[in-house]
C-alpha cells in the first residue's frame, strides 16, 4: 500500500477519539496536530511533534516553516496529504486528506471526525509524507 494511503487509513482509524487540546494519545484525546502526528506515525513517521501552542493566535508562518522541514510539499489532492487551513481570525487548523474528505479533531464536537469533501476554509498549504523520518 502506498505511503499516502497508509497515512489516510491510520487517520480514519482515529475517528471517534476524544478531542483534547495538545492531546497526543488516542485514548485520552487528540487535537489537530495530534491527529496528524498519529496518522503519520501509523505510516512509519518518527518525527517530533510540536506542543505548547494556543488554540487561537498561532503563527501560520511558523507552522508552515515547521511542516516544510519535516514533510514534502503536496497539492492537497492525494490521500494522506496533510492540510493546513485558516478557519477563522487568528486560528489555523490541520487535517489529513482521505479519499472521501478529511479527518480532523473537531473541538466543537469534542472528537475526531471524518468529514466528506474538502472544507472551503482558506488553505494555507499541503504537505506529503514520503516515507522518510
Amino acid at each position: 500500500m502506498p505511503v499516502g494511503e497508509r497515512v489516510a487509513v491510520a487517520a480514519l482509524a482515529l475517528v471517534g477519539a476524544p478531542f483534547r487540546l495538545h492531546g497526543r494519545d488516542v485514548a485520552s484525546g487528540l487535537d489537530c496536530i495530534g491527529v496528524i502526528a498519529a496518522a503519520l506515525r501509523g505510516a512509519g513517521w518518527v518525527g517530533e511533534v510540536p506542543s505548547g501552542y494556543a488554540l487561537r493566535g498561532g503563527d501560520p508562518a511558523a507552522v508552515i516553516a515547521r511542516l516544510d522541514v519535516v514533510l514534502a510539499r503536496g497539492d492537497g489532492g492525494a490521500a494522506g496529504d496533510v492540510l493546513l487551513f485558516r478557519v477563522g481570525p487568528g486560528q489555523i487548523h490541520g487535517a489529513v486528506r482521505t479519499g472521501a474528505g478529511i479527518v480532523h479533531a473537531d473541538a466543537g464536537l469534542r472528537r475526531v471526525v471524518a468529514r466528506p469533501g474538502v472544507p472551503d476554509w482558506p488553505r494555507l498549504g499541503a504537505w506529503r509524507y514520503e516515507g522518510r523520518g
